[in-house]
Parts: structure tokens; sequence; C-alpha cells
């Protein structure tokens, strides 16, 4: 049934999911025929190429089998590793499936980056078509790009929240725009409808053997973007992003043909979109590219409110280090900033900005971290499949993964021309996340809990013989079998022991939403458990629970750890460590309560 809220949903879709892909259409035609010739049979061979990309990885991989993998409506690389890992018996299997997750994260990472780099510097680049600008020197529009990019990254602590309502509908205009342009254009030339043929895509790639092949790593440009339809389908559900995909597709679709057709009748081309646009209509051409730019922005604003997003998903399932976390709406938990985050994007995004000056070199660094995270997902939904039993799904994956690694191979070629940044880029968060689950796994064993028994022999001794304080004390456990060290060391060594002792423990779910808090255990006179337990995408207020349960904690007590190493590698880790907010700091626990116990630790 069609209603108004899922056409709502539909109109936010455009601006919060189909930015990225949305955008494509600015650069890819422009960047391929910078290197192959115009000639017809290649133009329709490319347009092919370009038609069933869209149809099989974005349609087929994502829009109907990554979507089909949701849990609770909730999707991306992190949800795909929660669902498969259960499923494995042999620690091996967890192993390589984790560290692909690590991988994932990682290239999205990379993407992130260069991302708003292209779209931004590909739309800013048309202002060299408006009469009297024709001149401009591309440092300048490369400076006009980042003033652009340091705009949109120093908004993001602000919120998106009150203009995110204009993002969908400026996206219909842009869609709605790409499609009359691309029609109009196809009116001259309407036999590139013939290139929905898949013969002519098999035809371009016999014929021009290896250089046709290495050609792919630019038509995956395509289907950048085309990952945000899984990756996002917790905000807005499956149905609106599946329905706004319908629409979407059919824009790109004409709007490539036209292109097609353009470059045909004007093979001397140098910026295909803009070009087309102004030869169509030349008063309407700087409305079009202020709308471009529009568009690039939006395109750019749903990456980074992915990447926080990821990155409160890599907190809170304890691959990254803990970021400081802001809130940005009081309405929506999910509307999230986080600092560090944004500001490592800008300086990435300025860095490759002035590293390439130009989209064209831009696209050589572009797609390497795209096909490897679709890669990826591809090997994951066909482990996935394969342990359901479902052989059709299994095996129609396994075809799409197939056409994934292909494109990852021929991205490769990339590597020597400047997509070694995009490994690069990607390397950092990977290299983070590596050190700090290393660190983390040091740091337990050097660690060593208490037991359970053995803690309440000793805690119910000292609790009746020794004078209490009054009030309520919080420590904070991960396992309440494991008393964590510093509890026992604050009770016992420095005998400070509360009259209400509450060991509060957060329990991450297997499912990525749902919150739910209560007493579970009376271990002993005057010590309780208290449990928390959430999805691992929830954004929680902890203190907010504790008041809701009606805990009013008089001091709350946390473990920290004094790292001392000579290893160059534990140094980095306990460094990681220093720089970043203690778990109580991360859940925002009120400051005057806390007392940190520390620890001198040797790894």
């Amino acid at each position: 049934m069609f209603n108004r809220e899922s056409f709502n949903g539909i109109i936010k879709s455009f601006g919060l999911v189909f930015g990225d892909i949305g955008t494509s259409p600015i650069y890819t035609l422009t960047v391929i025929f910078l290197l192959t010739k115009p000639t017809e049979a290649h133009v329709m061979g490319i347009l092919s190429l370009i038609i069933w990309t869209l149809i099989l990885v974005v349609t087929v991989e994502y829009a109907w089998l990554a979507m089909s993998l949701g849990q609770k409506g909730e999707g991306g690389t992190i949800v795909l590793r929660e669902i498969l890992i259960p499923m494995l018996k042999s620690g091996r299997q967890v192993s390589f499936v984790v560290l692909l997750s690590f991988i994932g994260i990682s290239l999205l990472f990379g993407d992130g980056v260069i991302t708003p780099a292209i779209s931004i510097l590909s739309a800013v680049e048309g202002i060299v078509l408006i009469p009297g600008f024709e001149g401009t020197a591309q440092n300048t529009l490369v400076i006009i790009a980042a003033i652009i990019a340091i705009a949109l990254f120093s908004f993001q602590k602000k919120g998106t929240e009150k203009i995110a309502w204009t993002f969908g509908p400026l996206m219909l205009l842009w869609f709605l725009t790409l499609a009359v342009s691309g029609t109009i254009s196809i009116i001259q030339v309407p036999t590139v409808f013939k290139a929905i043929n898949p013969y002519y895509a098999i035809k371009f790639l016999i014929e021009n053997g290896i250089a046709g092949f290495f050609l792919l790593s630019q038509v995956i440009l395509c289907a950048t973007g085309g990952e945000a339809l899984y990756a996002d389908m917790g905000q807005l559900g499956k149905l609106p992003i599946v329905r706004a995909w319908y629409f979407v597709f059919f824009a790109l679709l004409l709007n490539y043909l036209g292109q097609g057709a353009f470059i045909i009748q004007h093979p001397d081309t140098k910026n295909v979109l803009f070009e087309m646009v102004f030869q169509q209509a030349q008063v309407l051409y700087v409305p079009f590219l202020i709308l471009s730019i529009f568009a690039t922005v939006i395109a750019s604003q749903a990456m980074i409110s992915g990447m926080f997003s990821i990155v409160y998903q890599g907190i809170t399932t304890r691959v990254l280090p803990m970021l400081k976390v802001d809130y940005t709406s009081s309405e929506l938990m999910s509307q999230i900033y986080i600092g560090a985050a944004n500001w490592f994007l800008l300086l990435s995004v300025l860095f490759v900005m002035f590293l390439f000056k130009q989209s064209l070199y831009l696209a050589e660094a572009y797609g390497l971290a795209v096909t490897g995270t679709m890669t990826l997902t591809g090997i994951m939904m066909t482990w996935i499949f394969y342990m359901r039993g479902k052989k059709l799904y299994t095996l129609i994956s396994l075809l799409v993964t197939l056409i994934d690694a292909v494109f990852l191979l021929s991205s490769m070629h990339k590597i020597p021309y400047g997509g070694y940044w995009s490994i690069i880029l990607a390397s950092i968060p990977f290299i983070i996340i590596v050190i700090y689950t290393s660190g983390q796994k040091r740091l337990a064993s050097a660690l060593t809990p208490t037991p359970l028994a053995v803690f309440l022999e000793e805690y119910n001794y000292v609790y009746n013989n020794m004078n209490k304080i009054k009030g309520t004390a919080l420590f904070f456990a991960r396992e309440i079998q494991k008393i964590p060290s510093y509890m026992a060391h604050t009770m016992f060594k420095n005998n400070i022991i509360y009259e209400d002792n509450i060991i509060v423990s957060i329990v991450k779910l297997d499912d990525p939403f749902g919150v739910t808090s209560s007493f579970t255990d009376k271990l002993a006179d005057g010590l309780r458990v208290f449990e928390i337990r959430v999805g691992y995408m929830e954004v929680i207020d902890v203190e907010e629970i504790l008041k809701g349960s009606g805990i009013d904690e008089k001091t709350i007590f946390y473990g920290l750890e004094d790292i001392v190493t000579d290893n160059i590698i534990w140094k980095i880790y306990s460094t990681t460590k220093k720089l970043t907010p203690a778990f109580v700091q991360f859940y925002k626990l009120p400051s005057e309560k806390l007392h940190g116990v520390l620890s001198r630790i040797e790894i």
C-alpha cells in the first residue's frame, strides 16, 4: 500500500541514500572518454556496461540480495558480520570474518575521503563553461572546492536536523533535471536505446581486450554509492529505499544514454554533462551548476553522516577506541557528531583535493575502495545464503561477487596512478583497529579479574566488619562472573565500601536495536547488579537510564590503566588510550561523581 508516510520516506531517501550515486553522472563518462576514443561503437559498448553494472551491482547485489539480509531493518558491514559469526563453528572462520569486517570498515573510510573530494571538485569545474570564466585557473577551482568542503565539515557540529528536510526535494529536482536533459539529448540520437542490450557490453570487452578490461575500473564509478542502499537501510526502511531506487535508476539511465547521444554528436566534448546542459539551455546553465554543487554537498553530507554511524558502531562493538560523541538533536539520538572523525575526514579531503587538483586525476584513486567493499559484501552475503541453505540466492550472490571481483581486479591497475592513496587512507583506520583490538586483548589478560566466588567471600567479610560510607556507589563490569581488579582494589586495598554498591553491566545484544534495563541479582548484602541490554547500533544515555530506575549514586568508580611498555606497537596503543575518553566519559556520566582507580600494567 502506498501512503503519505512511504512517499515521505522515498523523498527523504533521495537526499540521505542516493546523493553519491546520483552525482556520479557528473564525472563518470567524462573520465571514461578521456581514456578511450569516442567512436559510436565505443559509446554503445560503454553505455551497455554502465546499464548492466547498475542492474547487477546496485539492483541485484544491494537492492535485492543485501537488503534481504537486514537485522531488524538495519544493514551494513557490521550487520553482516553479526549475522554470520553465530553461524560459524570454527575459530579460524570467525577470525577470517572479523578480518573481512575490519577491512570493509577501513575501505569505507577511504571511500569517505575521496567521495566528497571528487564530487565537489567535479561540480566546481563546471564554472569554466560560464562565459567570462573560461580562463579560471585550476588552482582557483580547487580553492573554491576546498572552501565548500571546509564550510560543510564546519557545519557538522550544529547538526543537520534543521536543513535535512531540504535534502530530499533538492535531490528530487536534481534527478528530474538529469532525466529531462538526458531525454532531450536522446531525441537527437534515439539509437542509443540499443545499448540496453548486453550484446554491446560483451562485444566492447571482446574487441578491446586488456584495454577494455582496465576501463571497467572507470565504469564502476557509475555505481559508487550503491552500498548506501544497504548501509542506510535502518534509517528509512527497506521499502522507501527500493521504491526510490526504481526512480533514481531510470533517471540515471536516461541521463547516461543522453550523455552517450551527446558524445556521438560531439566527439570532441571534454566535460560531457555540463557541456550537454550548456548547449541545451545556456540561460539555465548557472542555475544547473548551482544545483549540481548543492547535489554534491548533499552527497558528501550523506557520506559524513554515514561515517559517524560506522565509527559509532565500531566503538560500541569494541573495534575502535572510544571517541567523544556529541548528540546534535534532542529529538533523534541517532543524530550524532564525532569531532575526531569529522576533522580527520576534512583534513584528508583537503589533502587529496590539493594533491590531485583535478577530478580526472582523483578518478584514478577512486573506485578501488568501492570495489573492495562490494566484493567483501558479496563474499559475506554468499556465505550467509550458503549457511542458510538458500541455493538459488547462493548461486546468484556468487555470480554477483565474481563480477565485483572482476571490477576489483580491473581497479588494481589504478594503484600506481594514485590508487595507492586509497589504500593508504584505508590503512590508517585498519592499523588503528588492529592495534586497538590486539591491545585490548593484551590488557584484559594482564588485568587478571577476580572470580565472583572469591570476590564475594572477601566482600562479605569486609562489608560486615568495616565502617561503611552512606549512599550508593556504582562500579562498571562487563561480566559479573569476573570482577574487574579496580573494584577489588577499591574495596579491599583502599577500604572504601559504601552501604549500597551497584555493579552496572552494559551488555551488547546481537540485534542492532533495543534497550532494556533491570536489576538482575542481589549478590550479597549491599551488593546488587544492574544490567543494561543494548542493541549494537543504539545510542544510549546511561545517566538517564540509571535515573529512570531510581538509582541516585553518590560516587562512580572506574578503572584507569597506566601502561608501561618498550614495544612500539603497545606504545601506540597506550597513547591511543590516553588520548581517547575513558568508558565513563564516553557515556557522559557526571564528572563530579567520577573517581578513577589507577592500575599500573606492563605489556
